[in-house]
């Protein structure tokens, strides 16, 4: 369904596991920090309200979001998570390079989702301008973050 139709802050509550007990791992892009913040509020907040507690969040930053795939790996190499959450977020320009590095990520994480056996969640935001970037990071179609922790829990609880 088109981000347009949804909000990705919405859910409903009944349908979502509890977190207790759980360990999750959140990987972060540095660059757009304003929109990737954001994500990762959204992200913390609403595992913290989903019963995970908050000294069972572990959060490691890389530079961009091509590095999402190596970070994941990392932490799932601790072996200690139940699902790891990638956050980043790669916006429309002048180049292909936009294309390159949404496709390398998607498949990375897929790929290390499907070798370590451990959830790893799709959280880039692939926006055409900056604008959608802010309206899917905590303005009206909600944010990205909430729905790549929500994710998490459930794929956790598999």
């Amino acid at each position: 369904m088109s981000t347009a139709l949804k909000n990705l802050s919405s859910f409903n509550k009944d349908e979502v596991p509890s977190g207790k007990d759980g360990i999750f791992g959140i990987v972060v892009s540095e660059w757009n920090s304003e929109i990737t913040d954001a994500l990762l509020e959204g992200a913390i907040e609403t595992l913290k309200e989903n019963g995970v507690d908050e000294k069972d969040i572990y959060i490691q930053y890389v530079p961009g979001s091509f590095e999402l795939p190596l970070g994941a790996s990392k932490l799932v190499e601790k072996k200690r998570f139940d699902a790891v959450i990638c956050l980043g977020c790669v916006i429309q320009g002048e180049t292909r390079h936009f294309d390159f590095i949404c496709d390398a990520v998607a498949h990375g994480l897929m790929e290390v989702s499907l070798r370590k056996d451990i959830p790893v969640i799709f959280g880039l935001l692939t926006t055409n301008t900056y604008q959608q970037a802010l309206d899917r990071s905590g303005g009206k179609h909600g944010n990205k973050g909430v729905e790549a922790a929500i994710t998490a829990i459930k794929m956790s609880n598999l």
